[in-house]
């Protein structure tokens, strides 16, 4: 009889102590994806971005029809010859196609800077946005005396989205 009481009373301790306990974390979610997409800071990171990939893939693909079109002079000039005649200017035309392969070794090359390029702008672009959008959820939350914040972006974690959700709050924090 008296294990059966010390059994209750420690299931009631134990159960009063943990709905305290739940009682005292105020837990909230946002989409931060969502969010971050909805900004205009990140409406015109991407439109310069995006303004900026367009000239350089311009670039490449005008280097690109310029090889193209060295490569077909090229193949024109030895379609009209004989053997005798390709044999005598062997020279010039391994020169040629050495030039060709150097151009094409210098797009690739270009290629890649450029694509390193944009992976730098975009880091300098969305780097301040991120951490305005980390400033002002971390305002909102302690305004609103909130102990976590989960991400509610798909992917991130989530499994119950009943708690309060920051997004509004914090797009009004930001002004969008």
């Amino acid at each position: 009889m008296k294990s059966i009481k010390k059994l209750a009373v420690t299931v009631v301790l134990f159960i009063g102590f943990f709905m305290t306990a739940n009682a005292q974390n105020k837990i909230a979610h946002i989409n931060t994806q969502q969010l971050i997409q909805e900004m205009p800071e990140m409406q015109q990171a991407n439109s310069e971005l995006q303004s900026l990939e367009a000239t350089y893939s311009e670039d490449i693909q005008a280097s690109k029809k310029e090889l193209q079109a060295k490569a077909k002079a090229l193949e024109d000039k030895t379609k009209t010859l004989t053997n005798a005649e390709i044999e005598a200017r062997r020279a010039e035309f391994e020169k040629e196609a050495q030039e060709l392969q150097v151009m094409n070794a210098n797009i690739e090359e270009a290629s890649k800077n450029y694509m390193k390029i944009l992976q730098t702008k975009q880091q300098e672009k969305l780097a301040p946005i991120y951490k305005k959008v980390q400033d002002a959820i971390k305002k909102v939350a302690a305004d609103q005396g909130i102990d976590y914040v989960l991400d509610a972006t798909q992917g991130g974690g989530l499994i119950v989205a009943n708690g309060k959700d920051l997004l509004p709050d914090v797009k009004k924090e930001l002004g969008i």
